[in-house]
């Protein structure tokens, strides 16, 4: 997976609170069974956060690699996505109770993408406009209207919900955007550290949401929930990927993987699972250090994967 300090070799710059609502509210999240000790619940929404962005990115490597006709290393990226999502993303999510009730999902939702659509996404748009990055301008805008339809469905959910009466919209379709090989399109620092906040929210509410549609009580509720993920992902994260020039050669995305996983196993998550240790967390600190050596054996899955790439894909850039 991609966490804080290998994310910047990846954008160039990383700017993210934890506790700002990027892609839902974190904070609304239901409690744990065992609720572990603050630091250690900033520590697994950090580790959700990291975890999802892995997924979106390594699902966009994928396909660049079979581009490239490489579809080995395309089946082990889509395989690595797969464990950062359905195992480092999952279980992190339940030790921090992230997802309660169809109510408490859709609230949390609400509230995530209001502030996007209110705050977020027009603060950007507006500092791109003035940057003269016009078209990260445009996405911007696009996503806070986006996030706008998003909010209003989920509050008409919600109400159906809690009164028992109404009917939950119908989920929107997603306008994929496909992400080749290509260079930034955008040239100010800030509209690159805005776009790699907002790919972490987008990347992040598609996670979050997949969790609230698989566990959702009301079947209408969890189609809702999915294909809102989907825009997310297909939509907004790639349409900002592609901007922000996130995909590059096979070569130059494996190693940035690579950089990414050995940076987790070494230091983030040995780091996350001692604090852990110390505040009497043991399944988080138990869940840190196994994610740790699943990432060292990403890296190393990885490193072999470059190791073996032909010439021709090693001398692109």
């Amino acid at each position: 997976m991609i966490t804080l300090s290998a994310r910047a070799l990846i954008t160039g710059a990383f700017t993210i609170a934890l506790s700002t609502p990027v892609g839902g509210a974190l904070a609304a999240c239901a409690t744990p069974v065992d609720p572990p000790s603050p630091q250690t619940q900033k520590d697994l929404q950090q580790s959700m956060r990291g975890e999802a962005y892995a997924n979106a990115s390594y699902r966009l490597y994928a396909a660049q690699a079979q581009r490239e006709n490489l579809p080995s290393v395309a089946r082990l990226f889509e395989r690595t996505a797969d464990v950062e999502l359905g195992e480092h993303f999952r279980e992190a999510a339940e030790l921090s109770g992230l997802v309660g009730g169809d109510a408490e999902n859709l609230r949390a939702a609400v509230a995530g993408e209001t502030y996007e659509s209110r705050q977020m996404y027009p603060g950007f748009a507006r500092q791109a406009k003035a940057d003269g990055d016009n078209k990260a301008a445009a996405r911007f805008s696009e996503a806070a209207r986006d996030e706008g339809r998003h909010a209003r469905a989920f509050g008409t959910a919600l109400s159906a919900v809690e009164s028992g009466q109404g009917t939950v919209p119908k989920p929107p379709k997603a306008d994929a955007v496909q992400v080749p090989q290509g260079p930034p399109e955008v040239h100010a620092r800030q509209t690159r550290t805005d776009l790699d906040t907002a790919m972490h929210g987008e990347a992040l509410a598609y996670a979050k949401y997949r969790q609230y549609a698989e566990h959702a009580k009301d079947p209408a509720v969890a189609k809702l929930f999915r294909g809102t993920s989907d825009v997310e992902l297909h939509e907004h994260f790639a349409g900002e990927a592609k901007l922000a020039g996130l995909v590059g050669s096979t070569h130059a995305n494996l190693t940035k993987a690579i950089a990414g996983e050995q940076y987790e196993s070494r230091t983030m998550y040995p780091a996350l699972a001692k604090r852990a240790e110390a505040a009497g967390d043991t399944r988080a600190a138990e869940r840190f250090s196994n994610n740790a050596e699943d990432e060292a054996g990403h890296a190393r899955a990885f490193q072999q994967a470059l190791d073996r790439l032909p010439e021709q894909n090693s001398t692109q850039s």
